[in-house]
């Protein structure tokens, strides 16, 4: 039996996931949160959408880690994912349209750099962009290695002197609190959360669906009732068939 789902090496930037053939395919790249590109989520999520059409490339941005440590997001340069987007872009069986799918902490990137790219008029935006779960302000650096439950004797408090991201070689105006200035990007934006999240609150993207229609947006929200960060099975599926209709409509068309 042929698979249905082939790999194809980006290098150096990763491996991707998509339809055999020679395309060209729509694509999307997949942004881990604080698990890590280690633990797998991403590539399973690439795969996801794989199976639905889409050539799908986690992008592994987090620094250090290996299969039992999600490794850290300090100082993590925003230019390079540009770098791999562009990447994508040249690989030969990518069609004219790509888009960015984030979930967490990567959620959060996509916001960042589209917003970012969109402000300083750096070629390659994204065509359409997903995001899940996501926060409306720029959140301090993280580092598995370090994490431990409220409660346990190693806890520590977050320290706000460490940054997650840099752009163009500096961290300035990306410190913990800033507003992520999403409305600078035109493209298509697809937000979703659940009311019942745990670890960043649902009025995070309800702030930012409120951001976007004052300055004349119109996001495609969706919100997942009695949800945690990430949803159970039922509600999953049901965000994954809006997000893979909301890519269908604007990168296949």
């Amino acid at each position: 039996m042929p698979l249905k789902i082939v790999r194809r090496l980006l290098p150096p930037w990763g491996t991707t996931y998509g339809p055999p053939g020679d395309g060209p395919f729509p694509a999307i790249m997949v942004l881990h949160g604080s698990e890590g590109a280690w633990s797998g989520w991403s590539h399973r999520n690439a795969a996801i959408l794989a199976a639905h059409g889409f050539l799908a490339f986690p992008f592994p941005y987090s620094k250090g880690g290996n299969f039992w440590n999600a490794g850290n997001i300090t100082d993590a340069p925003l230019d390079q994912t540009v770098s791999a987007l562009n990447a994508l872009r040249d690989l030969a069986c990518v069609g004219p349209k790509i888009g960015i799918y984030g979930v967490s902490r990567g959620a959060e990137h996509a916001l960042l750099l589209a917003s970012l790219m969109a402000r300083d008029g750096v070629g390659g935006l994204p065509d359409a962009l997903a995001a899940h779960s996501p926060p409306d302000v720029v959140c301090g650096a993280s580092n598995a290695a370090a994490w431990r439950d409220t409660g346990d004797p190693g806890w520590q408090a977050w320290d706000p002197g460490k940054r997650a991201w840099t752009w163009r070689g500096s961290s300035e105006g990306l410190l913990p609190t800033t507003p992520i200035e999403i409305e600078r990007f035109d493209g298509p934006i697809f937000l979703s959360h659940g009311t019942a999240d745990r670890v960043w609150s649902v009025d995070m993207t309800r702030r930012l669906e409120k951001r976007l229609k004052h300055h004349g947006h119109a996001p495609e929200v969706h919100y997942y009732e009695g949800e945690d960060h990430i949803p159970g099975s039922a509600a999953e599926n049901e965000h994954y068939e809006q997000v893979i209709a909301f890519f269908e409509r604007h990168l296949m068309t």
